[in-house]
């Protein structure tokens, strides 16, 4: 009777112990969920496709179902240049055909850059040392991605374009909700702004301690970059995604004619991360957090004259 009752004891524990996971990886994805969901109403013009679809413009409501194209997408650039995490159906080469649709206005503010995730920060090395704030993350924003952002400022500006950088923490004191808490502050800056045509949410990214290298054309070390472009697919309102991918196959192409080894691969995310509030959106990773600054900062700047070439050809 003993043993009985405490194989049933050990069953009962297994069974709450596999609830009380199962429950909590319910609870983690619905949190993750809805932190990138921004709760706003649809703009004028747009109808609801049913209760459980996300918005949509009407000639999308009669667009036929999403069909499989990573095939067809990699072959524009090549399989290496992009990956497709996307079901909707993509060709990149009509894509890099047609072009991004806009010009940059020749006066007031072009470019917004700012940092959702604003404490990432590199490996040490030498003078670049900080006060941690958690594993790689740190308040100093000499040491941390917007750093990196002021290196990317000062490229596009020396090559004539008006900046606006944000240099606001938006994942300190609380992680969570950081992408809820930048998209509003970009919200209202493209309101104070209408001339920004291009937002850049710059990351730096985390591989589990494996670094990105390349090698600049003066010999120097550099980080690699990739270009993160969403489609919405998950359900939010996304609905000019095809013009943000537009500008980042126009970049990543760029990059691969002028600095071959710099990007890596374009990827394509079924989520959204704010990128529905422009149509020149882009999320830029720049190193991981096996990289060193230095070579964050280098990537930066190679990064910043592809991207100041292609936006030289949408100028007015």
């Amino acid at each position: 009777m003993k043993r009985l009752l405490r194989d049933l004891g050990i069953m009962l524990a297994a069974l709450l112990l596999a609830l009380a996971l199962d429950r909590l990886g319910t609870f983690t994805a619905l949190a993750a969920a809805l932190e990138e969901r921004a709760a706003s109403s649809p703009p004028p013009g747009y109808a609801y496709a049913d209760e459980s679809a996300p918005w949509r413009t009407p000639a999308e409501l009669s667009a036929p179902s999403p069909s499989e194209a990573p095939e067809r997408a990699a072959a524009a650039l090549g399989h290496e240049d992009l990956r497709i995490g996307s079901s909707l159906a993509v060709d990149a080469a009509s894509l890099l055909q047609e072009g991004w649709g806009y010009t940059l206005p020749a006066e007031g503010p072009q470019i917004l850059i700012f940092h959702t995730h604003s404490c990432e920060a590199y490996t040490p090395e030498g003078e670049d040392t900080y006060l941690p704030s958690g594993d790689y993350r740190t308040l100093d924003a000499g040491q941390s991605v917007i750093a990196v952002g002021d290196v990317l400022a000062k490229t596009l500006e020396d090559a004539g374009f008006t900046v606006l950088h944000d240099r606001s923490l938006y994942d300190y004191p609380e992680y969570n909700g950081a992408y809820d808490r930048s998209g509003e502050a970009v919200r209202a800056l493209l309101e104070e702004n209408p001339t920004v045509r291009v937002v850049i949410d710059l990351h730096r990214d985390a591989l589990g301690g494996r670094r990105t290298e390349y090698v600049s054309p003066d010999g120097e070390d550099s980080a690699q970059v990739m270009l993160l472009l969403t489609t919405g697919e998950n359900g939010l309102y996304h609905p000019a995604w095809r013009e943000n991918l537009k500008l980042g196959l126009e970049l990543q192409e760029r990059m691969e004619r002028d600095y071959r080894g710099l990007a890596r691969p374009l990827y394509l995310s079924p989520a959204r991360y704010n990128q529905h509030l422009s149509p020149g959106s882009l999320l830029v990773e720049v190193g991981t957090e096996a990289n060193t600054l230095a070579e964050a900062k280098r990537a930066a700047a190679l990064f910043g004259d592809c991207l100041a070439a292609v936006l030289g050809e949408h100028r007015e």
